[in-house]
């Protein structure tokens, strides 16, 4: 597969960007590389070789699910610098 200027100017247009013609060329060059690179992994015969699924032998671990003491909500607001009774108070930081 050979790249174009056309190409390059298709992708920039789909991207929504504008290059020079030295910052196309430079484009040009490295799409051509990659594609290139493709073609060559296309080469290798995978006939036998089974689809990698993880990369690891790995797996979840899962444990069983416990109910464990927590702080009551108002030992957890009792340091907050600003707070009511059941929440903690912020800076309003959004603009309308």
């Amino acid at each position: 597969m050979e790249v174009n200027d056309a190409m390059v100017q298709q992708l920039a247009d789909l991207a929504r960007l504008d290059f020079n013609e030295q910052e196309k060329a430079d484009i040009r060059g490295d799409l051509q590389r990659m594609i290139t690179f493709v073609e060559k992994l296309n080469e290798l015969d995978t006939t036998n070789v089974k689809p990698l699924l993880h990369l690891t032998d790995d797996y979840n671990v899962f444990r069983e699910d416990k109910v464990i003491p927590s702080i009551s909500r108002e030992k957890g607001l009792q340091n907050a610098p600003s707070a009511t009774t059941e929440y903690f108070k912020v800076p309003k930081i959004i603009k309308k």
